[in-house]
């Protein structure tokens, strides 16, 4: 009797391999929704490459005695400046779900941003993190809805389930034309939809808005942050920041911080890559702010280079989706311990001790 021996799958040693392992483990049109981009995909292949372009130079011979990747950010020290983006919809990934990436992250010491279109609640998510000592911050992203009073409460609701900040994104008025999940026909499985979303009540348009079906009638304005701000304590991090002069506005606005992002080229194609936006945001703030990029990071190479930018923290999205489609909550927390020992190798290679030693000099010798 013959013996079939079936070899199983290499254990990822990359965030590549992550990526290449959960392409072979979901549906085609899952697999679009998670990986694809907007129009021709431009900035959703630049965002890595540019991050690639740029080179590092080291210096030797340096003292790196007790080195680490300790920071302190939002009035808390963290472990290491990796946290993990908002995603929608994570159960189309692995049964896990988000609760399955909060575990990993609060396991890593990770901070985590749960989205407002997820498929679960707020309120299972913080009970199950908020007790571990060795967390990281646990903030809920805010898509703003057509109704006021809906934000409001949902942020009220984020409040009384533990949650530390808002992170309201800015940069999505209208979803980007994303043309592969398009062309996939992916639509969410029946019975899988945004539970915070379950009772929004019913947008009114006019018959004769057609510019965008009228959807950007009812996109945040400063004015909307405002009002937020007046009525809820909790912190607000506006995401999807890449213009200066929004940034200088979000200063006097007085928000927490900001997440200099292009959506990971899931908006608008030919935006500038974070790479290019994050070092002039820094500049116009002039440390005004506290600031954290993502986009394309894929490597703890880029991570450094993003401090040295003038990032203070990362976020990592699909990375994290890779892990949880191949192993559940480990694949996660996989994924975020990579990202992190990768970012101490770099570190110890260029001569960082700590994460304040990584700055401009890193990219350029002059």
């Amino acid at each position: 009797m013959a013996v079939s021996h079936i070899t199983p799958p290499l254990q990822p040693v990359t965030l590549a391999d992550y990526e290449a392992q959960s392409r072979e483990k979901l549906e085609p049109g899952i697999w679009a929704y998670f990986s694809g981009g907007a129009a021709d995909e431009l900035t959703l292949r630049r965002n890595t490459e540019a991050w690639q372009s740029l080179e590092l130079w080291p210096r030797v011979l340096r003292p790196l005695t007790g080195g680490h990747t300790k920071l302190r950010l939002a009035g808390r020290e963290l472990a290491h400046p990796i946290l993990l983006a908002p995603v929608a919809h994570q159960k189309l990934a692995h049964p896990d779900g988000e609760l399955g990436s909060a575990l990993a992250a609060a396991a890593q010491g990770a901070g985590y941003v749960l989205s407002t279109q997820s498929s679960t609640p707020m309120e299972a998510i913080a009970s199950a993190v908020l007790d571990d000592p060795g967390r990281g911050p646990l903030w809920f992203q805010l898509y703003w809805q057509h109704d006021r009073a809906f934000n409001l409460a949902l942020a009220q609701r984020a409040q009384a389930a533990g949650y530390e900040s808002l992170v309201l994104t800015a940069d999505a008025p209208v979803s980007g034309a994303r043309d592969r999940e398009r062309r996939s026909g992916f639509t969410l499985p029946t019975g899988m939809g945004s539970v915070h979303l379950q009772n929004l009540p019913a947008p009114s348009y006019q018959p004769s808005e057609t510019y965008c079906a009228g959807l950007p009638a009812h996109a945040p304005c400063w004015e909307d942050i405002a009002w937020l701000q007046e009525r809820t304590p909790l912190p607000i991090w506006l995401k999807g920041v890449l213009h200066p002069q929004d940034a200088l506005q979000a200063k006097r606005l007085g928000v927490a911080g900001l997440i200099v992002s292009n959506h990971g080229g899931r908006t608008l194609d030919t935006a500038p890559t974070t790479t290019r936006a994050l070092p002039l945001i820094a500049r116009a703030l002039e440390g005004g702010l506290p600031l954290i990029v993502d986009g394309g990071i894929r490597r703890g190479t880029d991570v450094l280079k993003a401090l040295a930018l003038g990032a203070n923290a990362v976020l990592i999205g699909r990375p994290a989706m890779h892990g949880l489609a191949v192993d559940g909550a480990l694949g996660v927390a996989r994924v975020i311990r990579l990202l992190r020992d990768e970012l101490e190798i770099a570190m110890a290679l260029t001569g960082c001790r700590t994460l304040d030693e990584a700055t401009p000099a890193l990219l350029s010798p002059s």
